[in-house]
């Protein structure tokens, strides 16, 4: 009986000790010059439809990698750029789908969320399927038109974007 327990004791040391076959993550993230290229890119497509607005470029874990105000852009721009970014980086979509689903259904969870906005302007940002980010605009006359501009500085940087 004590040789089958000893043994058991052992096995059990054994197994604790080997190493686990963890891993560190690998991942891409967005450099400062992307995001900067990103925000550069959707701001001047937005200047140039007149429009005065704010951009924020967030990376994987929602922080803050590049945030513009435009000329003549109203200060709250520069808060609704950042939470329409945070929206559609922390839910993986543009930020004008979790607009259309509060209008189907204003009880909506996600709405009630520190630093989410129900508001159209802002796109992730993807390597393949992996959000690496998201950028967001405010201040045009309409969530349609930041899209727009958003998804300008995207393009701009897709081709690298592997």
């Amino acid at each position: 009986m004590f040789a089958i327990h000893r043994a058991a004791v052992i096995a059990a040391a054994c197994a604790i000790g080997a190493p686990a076959q963890a891993q560190l993550l690998t991942h891409k993230d967005l450099s400062a010059a992307m995001s900067l290229a990103i925000a550069e890119t959707a701001l001047t497509t937005c200047t140039a439809s007149g429009y005065h607005v704010s951009v924020t470029v967030l990376g994987r874990d929602a922080e803050v990698i590049v945030q513009i105000r435009g000329d003549g852009a109203s200060p709250h721009t520069v808060e609704n750029s950042f939470r329409k970014a945070y929206t559609s980086r922390t839910f993986r979509l543009a930020s004008g789908e979790v607009a259309t689903r509060y209008k189907a259904d204003p009880s909506l969870f996600m709405v009630h969320l520190s630093n989410v906005i129900p508001a159209q302007g802002a796109l992730p940002i993807k390597v393949g399927e992996d959000v690496v980010g998201a950028v967001g605009v405010s201040g045009s006359p309409g969530g349609d038109k930041d899209e727009v501009c958003a998804k300008a500085g995207i393009d701009k940087v897709a081709a690298d974007l592997k």
